[in-house]
């Protein structure tokens, strides 16, 4: 019996009073691999048009700055990438190094242009990581040597100032140096 009132039409209709909307079409990628690597194809016979003409290099075009850009912002939400404050520069580094690299690229050998950029865009994120922590450390050092006072001072009378504050940042930075 109560099998029967849970299959009804009725008690469905009390628990999902609304229709299901079918799910929209996913769009396949945000990057289109044989566009990006027909764009890519184009450009390179220009390049080779210029060379042999004595021109200089023609500019890269939107369309392939604009598949750099698309790469490197979806690849900084990665989990690994995603909490860090410099993440616009990240980003630039991965664009800039893709844009220097991109001569590099051998449609002959591969036709995979997607992984070949965001291999480059990776590592490049890795690199300016690794840049700010060293200042992050250099910045520490300083503090500790040049001493704590002289760096945070305030009036007596400034809103919001206590010690407490400076002692806890005081604290941080000497944790993080006796790391």
């Amino acid at each position: 019996m109560f099998l029967g009132v849970l299959s009804s039409p009725y008690f469905c209709a009390i628990i999902y009073p609304y229709k299901r909307k079918p799910m929209a079409a996913k769009p396949e990628h945000y990057v289109n691999n044989k566009d990006f690597l027909e764009a890519l194809v184009i450009w390179k016979a220009k390049v080779k048009r210029a060379e042999e003409n004595g021109e200089p290099k023609p500019q890269i075009t939107n369309y392939i700055g604009s598949c750099f850009l698309k790469i490197a912002n979806h690849l900084s939400f990665r989990p690994n990438f995603v909490n860090y404050m410099f993440k616009d520069d990240m980003i630039c580094d991965g664009v800039e190094n893709c844009v220097q690299y991109i001569d590099n690229f051998d449609p002959a050998k591969s036709s995979n242009p997607f992984a070949y950029f965001t291999q480059i865009i990776y590592y490049a994120f890795l690199r300016r990581i690794q840049r700010e922590k060293k200042q992050l450390e250099i910045k520490n050092k300083i503090i500790e040597r040049s001493g704590f006072e002289q760096l945070f001072t305030a009036d007596d009378n400034e809103v919001g100032y206590n010690l407490s504050d400076m002692n806890s940042i005081k604290e941080n930075v000497e944790v993080k140096m006796n790391r």
